[in-house]
């Protein structure tokens, strides 16, 4: 991977992070350019292989994440972003990336769910969907984003959090 396409990548997710945070949407506006930049990017700087790399990161991050944008159990902002990241990334580091974010979601879960004490319903929900996966992957009637009363994680901010540590260890 190029180096010059961290910087692109990181601002890309930094600002989606912080809209995430804010609003808790992550617009058309920003993922859909976004991956187009990337693919277009990459073939620029590295021909042919930069568009099979572009397309690999971002179908990488799309397919991996389907799943559970179909079971409502992951935006389709969120989702467009990890693809349009990918576009920038290449599938390597999208998967490092995609895995650390996966991570820090999980832990910013943990302390939402204690700090409002829901961790027996939590288990309960994350089994459902978990099992979702496997049988026919049809959202839960309560277990999904629709649902205001369950409790969500910033997936967007996770992954700006997350692009930058890898980014971060890249560079040592």
């Amino acid at each position: 991977m190029d180096e010059r396409l961290w910087i692109p990548a990181l601002l890309l997710v930094v600002w989606a992070g912080w809209l995430d945070l804010r609003s808790r949407r992550i617009p058309n506006w920003l993922t859909l350019p976004a991956l187009l930049l990337g693919l277009g990017v990459n073939t620029v700087i590295l021909g042919w292989d930069g568009t099979k790399v572009a397309l690999g990161g971002a179908g990488l991050a799309l397919g991996l994440l389907l799943p559970f944008v179909l079971l409502r159990g992951l935006g389709a902002g969120d989702w467009k972003l990890m693809g349009a990241l990918g576009a920038w990334l290449g599938p390597i580091q999208t998967l490092f990336v995609l895995l650390a974010t996966i991570l820090i979601a999980g832990i910013i879960a943990s302390w939402l769910i204690t700090w409002h004490r829901r961790w027996k319903v939590t288990l309960g929900n994350l089994r459902e969907l978990v099992l979702g996966c496997f049988v026919g992957l049809r959202p839960h009637k309560v277990i999904t984003l629709d649902n205001p009363g369950l409790l969500t994680v910033p997936f967007g901010t996770a992954a700006a959090v997350a692009t930058s540590l890898c980014y971060l260890s890249s560079r040592i």
